[in-house]
């Protein structure tokens, strides 16, 4: 990633929902009424099953991080929660959708997972498969997850990325299909008929790509 794009991706990371991580500011002046909260007691309570260390502090009011960090770390031993990578703490039965959007941000998932989901690709693929500012591939628990890297200007663009009920950041079946083609021209599909072409031609200017272009149209032209 450039010096440019990074400095796009902080500029939106700051100002848009979609990536914007929680941030500590001001939160003392809830510690006074918030300080007994039992922290395992409220990450349980929480619709969330991944959480960074930052998180449980807004969560439960309290400005001490080494106090947290500590406490974090018995439940973890204890095994009340799991620690699947440093800094990020789970309730045991966490979603993996939710991780892999915790793990690099910002991120989102795309790529085969979503075109597999979306009946575009037939092979079966056990990965979880991201987007994001590097690329990496990840072995936690059972699962691989693989980051696959992309330009700072489409990762912000949150065109065709929703927030779905697992607090995971997730491609359309048109976004991960033009993903797929930015990243692997000669990508085979099994299935296109499932893809909204007016969609696909909103999200085609922001890839800044005549090959990108060339190739869509062309594997378009008979659906």
């Amino acid at each position: 990633m450039t010096r440019d794009d990074f400095s796009l991706v902080l500029a939106h990371y700051k100002n848009n929902v979609y990536f914007s991580e929680l941030i500590i500011r001001n939160i003392s002046m809830f510690s006074s009424s918030k300080k007994n909260i039992d922290i395992i007691l409220a990450i349980y309570q929480d619709i969330r099953t991944i959480f960074r260390l930052k998180d449980v502090a807004l969560l439960v009011g309290e400005t001490n991080f080494q106090s947290i960090n500590s406490k974090l770390n018995y439940y973890v031993r204890t095994g009340k929660l799991q620690n699947p990578r440093k800094g990020i703490y789970a309730k045991p039965d966490y979603n993996r959708e939710e991780l892999a959007c915790t793990i690099f941000t910002p991120s989102y998932i795309s790529l085969e997972y979503v075109l597999q989901k979306g009946g575009m690709v037939f092979q079966y693929d056990t990965r979880v498969t991201a987007v994001s500012y590097l690329s990496r591939s990840l072995d936690i628990g059972n699962q691989t997850y693989l980051f696959r890297k992309i330009k700072g200007t489409l990762l912000v663009n949150t065109m065709g990325i929703n927030r779905n009920s697992n607090h995971a950041n997730i491609a359309t079946a048109e976004r991960a299909f033009l993903d797929m083609l930015y990243l692997d021209t000669d990508y085979y599909f099994d299935n296109l008929n499932p893809l909204n072409k007016d969609f696909i031609d909103k999200l085609l200017p922001f890839y800044q790509s005549k090959t990108l272009t060339q190739r869509v149209t062309k594997l378009l032209q008979n659906v």
